[in-house]
């Protein structure tokens, strides 16, 4: 018995000693959470009774390079309705379909959710937001959002680009540096107490957005006026398919106009600007979307025709296989292999030197310039310009050049590349090459971007881009400076002359695949001074009604074009 007490006794100890430890530990416990993690538990049980609403940043502007605004915002409100906190729900209901014009099934279907926050409606007009904010409605919320805005609505829709519906850029250069002019949203947090009612006391607490910055792009305004005028004009005049019109800087790259008409309003980018043939498919509008986003001057090829003679002639003469004095003969024809591959005179031009050959456009004297080259040496000429290459512009999309395989080049085959057929370009590889060649042998890269500004002005970020030297000789550049002004001066390009000015440059005119559906592409590459240039520029219209040379279609667009801008840019 007195053993059974001693027992007992041991135990009860053990017992009080247990639960003596387990509010120690408890103790410890809390002491640890109230005095060490307080502000941490603190932050939590906030963030269960905090509601967040975000404030979107206004999105950097893009400006052209004298400073005017292509892209810009408007404000607008985003409409939302908190479940928990709406006292009069029909009250809310009517408002809301009376002022944003939407049905009362859709309103009603979200004002009734329960949810923590419930958006009703995006892009809402300033004075509609204003307006609902007077009904003083508990439970509805008016936040002011930005929407993207175009002053210009066509004015170089594909290089510009849009933003979807969150603001993010879509394509062309609102993609491409989207990372400068996103900025970052805020934020609207709210105190509720356990049902999700504001606590009115508690206020609210604001992370405010950080705006983008500024896009600063070498397009001059004015110089795309003038050019996308004029490829309307002659795209009408003609009843061509497409009118592409490429303006740079030759030393540099800077892209001073690219306009493709048709082009879109970038306020309304997802309306066709054209007329579809009777009701679409959802899939085929979206292919015809597509088609109207594209920008064909850099992700559209063509056999460039004639133009290309121009490098023809570079690879000839950095191998001293011709001479300008060189006498050649053209009876309208060259048979290479069992080919007769014609020129586009038809009875020839019959004795003429290598000067007289470019002017006139020459075909069979080109051919022989190119067997003279050979298939190897072409391939490396084709390499050292950089034509295998993209030419890395600061737009989304841009297509390579579609070549034979080296192996795959035959004396046919070598003819008739030599004079721009059986391979395709894109308009900017084309304009690109022919500048880094006439420029005095310097590969540059066409851009658009030339810095990042903040909302003062200031310069955050100049951009540079790659140049390679050596492409051709100096002496190569001035020779072909001076065999392009010839033509210009005195053969197939005289319709592009400009009164008072040195111009150089080339015609062109290609036959699109299938041949036997007689479609053409006429073109013109010019640049100005012939000695020192500082603008180039080329013209492609696709499918012209009618008379389809280059010389006598395209030529004269790029003149009227030069006749604005030579004086505006202070070309004397």
């Amino acid at each position: 018995m007195k053993h059974l007490k001693t027992f007992q006794k041991k135990k009860l100890f053990i017992v009080v000693l247990l639960i003596l430890l387990m509010l120690l530990i408890l103790i410890g416990r809390l002491t640890w959470i109230m005095i060490f993690k307080s502000e941490f538990f603190g932050e939590k049980a906030e963030d269960l009774h905090e509601r967040e609403r975000s404030i979107k940043a206004a999105r950097g502007e893009i400006l052209d390079r004298n400073g005017v605004v292509l892209a810009a915002n408007q404000s607008v409100c985003t409409v939302s309705v908190i479940h928990a906190q709406i006292e009069d729900e029909e009250a809310v209901i009517r408002m809301l379909v009376k002022e944003l014009g939407m049905s009362e099934e859709t309103v009603r279907a979200r004002v009734e959710k329960i949810s923590s926050i419930e958006r009703i409606k995006t892009n809402v007009s300033k004075e509609t937001g204003d307006a609902i904010l007077a009904y003083d409605l508990a439970g509805v919320k008016v936040d002011v959002d930005y929407k993207r805005s175009y002053p210009y609505d066509e004015l170089a829709s594909r290089v510009i680009g849009f933003t979807g519906s969150d603001n993010q850029g879509i394509l062309g250069l609102e993609v491409i540096y989207d990372e400068y002019l996103s900025g970052t949203s805020g934020k609207i947090l709210t105190l509720t107490d356990a049902s999700g009612i504001e606590i009115e006391a508690a206020g609210e607490r604001r992370q405010e957005p950080v705006n983008g910055d500024n896009l600063v792009i070498s397009l001059d305004y004015n110089i795309q006026t003038y050019v996308q005028q004029a490829a309307e004009t002659v795209l009408e005049e003609k009843s061509a398919d497409a009118v592409s019109i490429i303006l740079m800087d030759p030393q540099n790259g800077e892209i001073l106009a690219m306009a493709n008409v048709p082009e879109y309003n970038l306020n309304d980018p997802y309306t066709l600007n054209i007329e579809a043939d009777g009701e679409l498919t959802e899939d085929e509008n979206m292919e015809l979307l597509n088609s109207m986003w594209r920008n064909p001057s850099i992700s559209d090829t063509y056999e460039p025709g004639s133009i290309f003679k121009i490098i023809t002639t570079a690879a000839a003469l950095e191998e001293n296989l011709v001479s300008l004095e060189e006498s050649f003969y053209c009876p309208g024809y060259k048979v290479v292999e069992d080919r007769k591959i014609r020129c586009h005179k038809v009875g020839g031009h019959g004795a003429e030197t290598f000067t007289e050959a470019i002017m006139n456009s020459c075909n069979p004297v080109f051919i022989e310039l190119g067997l003279r080259l050979g298939a190897s040496k072409f391939y490396d000429y084709f390499g050292q310009f950089g034509l295998f290459a993209k030419t890395n512009v600061d737009l989304p999309g841009e297509a390579s050049a579609i070549m034979h395989a080296e192996d795959a080049i035959g004396q046919v085959e070598l003819a008739t590349i030599s004079f721009g057929q059986s391979f395709q370009i894109t308009p900017l590889q084309l304009i690109t090459t022919v500048s880094s060649l006439i420029n005095g042998g310097t590969r540059i890269t066409p851009h658009f971007g030339l810095r990042v500004e903040d909302a003062d002005g200031e310069t955050l970020e100049n951009f540079s881009y790659e140049q390679t030297e050596g492409l051709v000789s100096t002496e190569t550049s001035e020779t072909l400076q001076y065999l392009l002004e010839k033509v210009v001066s005195e053969g197939t390009g005289k319709n592009g002359a400009v009164e008072g000015y040195s111009i150089g440059g080339k015609t062109a005119t290609s036959q699109t695949l299938p041949r036997s559906e007689n479609k053409y592409i006429s073109s013109f590459l010019a640049f100005a001074p012939a000695d020192d240039p500082q603008v180039i520029g080329l013209v492609v219209i696709y499918n012209p009604q009618g008379t389809y040379y280059g010389g006598t279609i395209a030529a004269p667009v790029m003149q009227e074009i030069f006749e604005d801008v030579l004086p505006y840019l202070g070309i004397e």
